[in-house]
This record gives C-alpha cells, structure tokens and sequence, in this order.
C-alpha cells in the first residue's frame, strides 16, 4: 500500500458480529436488507464479488452465482464467514482493501456492497476500483448511509446539530465514519462508469421506539411498502442502489485468471501456496484458505 493511500477502517480483531448484529436488536435492519438485495440483485451469475463482506452475514444471498469472491480487509471477519458459510468450494476468501482490489479487470458479472462505503474517506477512488473489476453490463448493489435523512433534517432545524443535511459533501461524524447525500452518491457512481437503475429507502423505522412498540412483522411489511419511494426523493437513513457498469473494461477477463496485482495490474501467477507478480512486485500467501492481499510475504 502507497504511502498516499487513503485510511482503512480495519475491524481485524473486532466483535462485529456478537457486538454489533447477533442478538442486538438489528432483525429489522438484517431483513429488510435482504428484501431490498432480492429486489435489486439477478438471482444467478457466474461470479459475484460481495465487498466488505464481514463475517458473511448477507453473503447466503448470493447462493445462486456459480462463484462468490468473499472479500474483506478483516482476516477475522473472513474466518467468521468460513465458519458461518461452510467448505462451499463456491466461495473464494480474500483479505484486501477496496482501494486495491487484487481481482482481475472484467472478471465479476456482479458484486455487492453493503454497510461499507460509510467507512471510505475516498468514495470517487474505491467506486473507480469497483468498476474496473466488472464485465459490462454487470450489476453493482450499493447501500450507503444517507444524510439526508429525516431524523437529521428535523435535528438540524431544532439546532441539535450542526452540519446541513441538505449540503452535498459527505459529513464525518465519528472518524471514518461518513455520510452521504443521494445527489452526491450518484454524482460519484456515474463519473465511475456506473448507470443507476433503481434505488430504494430502507430504515425508516429504525428508532428504538418504533422497535419497542410496534411487532418486527409490521415494520418489515411498511418498510417494504415504503422502499420504492426511494426511486423519487429517499429520505431514509439507508439507500440501496442498482447500478450497472456502462462503456468497456478492457481486458474482458470472466474466463481468464481471477487475480490481478493490486500495484501494477498485471495477471498473477499460482506458486504453491501463493500467488506472485510477475513484474515481482511482490507475492501473496492463501492461508487457511484465505488469499491475503494485506500485506506481501518475503521470498
């Protein structure tokens, strides 16, 4: 990684999955994501790339592509979703972050990224590196975290916070944690070569009050009710968008190898137990079977 790279929000050792989802009061959020990811994703593929996939939690939605790229710049995480996901020769573990995506030019025909781009100071340059790695044509389900959102527009005209909901720039409110006004996200999607289709507005109900008194049944069906008003104005917390890969990603490469140096591009070549560059710009171990693009290993 180059010194001018951007910060990484690393959860390597974190309890994100205990800490945060399993058992915390967050069925709401799990399922109504996943309506959203049915409603947006093509149920088959050859091969899909889940981003900042953590410990696998959405990563069973994607059960129909013939190949599932986990990747994640947490090796516990991706070891949590081994776990979670079983032996599945289906699914190709990767540790290594959005900003140097070791996968081949063209070699997805999809890819998914959800409660991830909130964690990227640089939005433009990991949107660009998602791009590259998509044949044309080839679907990208992206959610981000929206400000312009209803409990923060009403905060903001009480005086309760300070930064405007309606300005387009991100806003950082906890260090690498950002976000993001639907006019700027789909500023940024298509000067990366992205076309939105579809966007939906999830979490509307996710104050805790509405979790206490009303049954997870009834904020699931009104949250599905109310998703594709986001096609028109979201003013949800979340977003989910579909957004398709326009113009040409040369090389084509769903049939050629799948690893592509993340400094200089080049395809990678198998060496035992690693994968090398053959500019030698350096070489990466599978361990436990786990491709590791975090850092190269010597030798």
């Amino acid at each position: 990684m180059s010194e001018s790279s951007p910060p990484i929000c690393d959860y390597e050792g974190s309890g994100y999955r205990t800490d945060f989802w399993e058992n915390q009061g967050r069925d709401y959020e799990d399922l109504t994501e996943r309506i959203a990811l049915r409603r947006l994703l093509p149920e088959r593929g050859r091969r899909v790339a889940h981003l900042g996939a953590g410990f696998g939690r959405m990563t069973n939605e994607l059960s129909g592509y013939e190949q599932v790229i986990v990747l994640d710049y947490s090796r516990t995480l991706l070891r949590e979703a081994q776990t979670r996901l079983g032996s599945d020769a289906r699914y190709i573990y990767v540790a290594a972050d959005i900003y140097h995506l070791p996968l081949a030019n063209g070699s997805c025909d999809a890819a998914v990224m959800e409660r991830v781009i909130h964690h990227m100071a640089d939005v433009p340059a990991a949107l660009r590196q998602i791009r590259a790695i998509l044949a044309p044509g080839a679907p990208f389900i992206l959610e981000y975290a929206s400000k312009r959102n209803l409990k923060a527009i009403l905060r903001y005209l009480l005086r309760r916070q300070s930064w405007n909901p309606f300005d387009l720039e991100p806003v950082e409110f906890v260090a690498l944690n950002f976000d993001f006004h639907p006019a700027y996200m789909a500023r940024c999607l298509r000067e990366a070569g992205f076309r939105t289709e579809r966007r939906l507005a999830l979490s509307y109900f996710r104050l805790s009050l509405f979790k206490r008194t009303l049954p997870l049944g009834l904020l699931v069906m009104l949250d599905r009710w109310l998703q594709p008003t986001g096609q028109i104005a979201p003013f949800s917390p979340s977003v989910f968008t579909r957004n398709i890969a326009v113009g040409e990603t040369p090389p084509a490469a769903l049939d050629g190898p799948l690893f592509k140096c993340p400094q200089c591009g080049t395809p990678l070549l198998e060496e035992g137990e690693a994968v090398a560059c053959p500019q030698e710009h350096g070489r990466w171990a599978c361990r436990d079977g786990i491709y590791d693009f975090k850092e190269p290993i010597s030798g």
